[in-house]
């Protein structure tokens, strides 16, 4: 009987739908949760920041223990904690005697899920016997983009059909998600990347200078993408005179639109192009799209770079996944858990220097993105770098 590796597929993708709703649902209600629970907008930004220092603890954790643990437990842990923690948030902020509480407990718990999706779906995916890896890897990705946009869409429908106060319903609705996964992960065909005590320990993987290059590669991949978008929020609010509330769904949805379009473009055609030209070329137009936002006059074709930035963007991740699984084939877990970390630590330092120095430029924020300019180039750089490294490593 032929294995279907197919419905394997179709239960990573739901993961990366499940990662998307729990990576951007919460922040639609940031506001909703000001005014509710009266809790100060400064400690609603750590919201966020609990959220993804969470996500950076269990990629640390998947590098040390989910081999012994085995795939299909941890992933299907993940979709039952992802559920958890959005069932939890209709309803813990409401029965504990601290909401605030409540939301951080239930953001930690689905945090965790994320951060297991993050790491497993990718070596999952490698192990299974398909053609054309780089597309499927491709492809795959494109699904985290496809739940941002969908979440942010159908969210805001449902907000203005029947209430934003109706939220928690919505809540639960999104956790049917997650629910339906945990059936699929439990009974698809789930294959190993390395057999049980092949894998390469995380001190080995620290000794390959093509392991560091993709690290670097994959941290300047999370900064250039989370720094941009989070500047397309304001660009359309500020440099297009729209409300802030239309500015967080037109500029995130529009770019996350964008990364899927170039994810879905190469899972297509990617056995016509070259993958490390394809990331060549992607770097040099992120490269421009931030000269152009810092440099820039004109404000629509301000937001038309930062779109553009999306797709340039959208190949770096799971390129360097796939460049790295074939040229470290013992790489293992840890060594997917530890380009996931990079590409989260990327995506949190990012953002933070670039508002450094708008802050420091008199809140210029095209000060900020010329600053956050040097991401694109240390990125093409990195790309030219795991070019001219051509040679597959295999063990000492």
């Amino acid at each position: 009987m032929k294995t279907n590796y197919k419905k394997t597929l179709t239960a990573c993708y739901l993961g990366f739908i499940t990662q998307a709703v729990s990576a951007n649902f919460a922040p639609l209600l940031f506001l909703k949760f000001h005014q509710d629970y009266r809790i100060p907008l400064g400690k609603i930004a750590l919201i966020s920041t609990a959220f993804f220092l969470t996500q950076l603890l269990i990629d640390l954790f998947c590098a040390k223990f989910v081999d012994r643990i085995g795939y299909r437990k941890s992933i299907v842990v993940s979709e039952v904690m992802s559920a958890a923690g959005l069932i939890g948030l209709a309803f813990l902020p409401e029965y504990l005697p601290n909401p605030y509480a409540g939301i951080i407990v239930s953001v930690m718990v689905y945090a965790v899920g994320s951060g297991l999706i993050e790491v497993l779906v990718s070596p999952i995916v490698e192990a299974c016997p398909f053609e054309n890896k780089d597309s499927v890897m491709s492809l795959l990705h494109s699904f985290y983009c496809w739940g941002a946009v969908g979440v942010i869409l159908v969210s805001t429908v449902f907000f203005a059909l029947f209430g934003i106060k109706n939220w928690r319903i919505l809540a639960c609705l999104w956790a049917l998600i997650p629910l339906y996964n945990i059936y699929n992960f439990m009974t698809c065909p789930i294959e190993r990347l390395t057999d049980e005590g092949e894998g390469l320990s995380i001190g080995k993987l620290l000794k390959i200078p093509l392991f560091w290059i993709s690290i670097i590669l994959m941290l300047c991949a999370g900064a250039s993408e989370l720094s941009m978008a989070q500047w397309a929020s304001a660009y359309v609010e500020s440099a297009l005179g729209l409300p802030k509330s239309l500015g967080d769904i037109i500029g995130p949805c529009l770019f996350a639109a964008s990364m899927g379009v170039s994810r879905v473009f190469y899972g297509k055609y990617g056995e016509k192009v070259d993958l490390m030209k394809f990331m060549a070329g992607s770097g040099v137009l992120c490269l421009f799209c931030y000269l152009f936002a810092a440099l820039g006059t004109n404000p629509v074709l301000g937001l038309a770079g930062c779109i553009a930035c999306g797709f340039s963007v959208g190949i770096m991740w799971p390129g360097t996944i796939s460049i790295a699984a074939g040229r470290i084939p013992l790489g293992g877990t840890a060594m997917f858990a530890l380009l996931a970390m990079a590409g989260d630590m990327g995506g949190s330092i990012g953002p933070y220097i670039v508002g450094i120095v708008t802050q420091n430029a008199g809140d210029n924020l095209k000060a900020g993105m010329l600053a956050g300019a040097i991401f694109p180039v240390v990125l093409i750089a990195s790309v030219l770098l795991l070019k001219a490294s051509g040679q597959t490593y295999v063990s000492d």
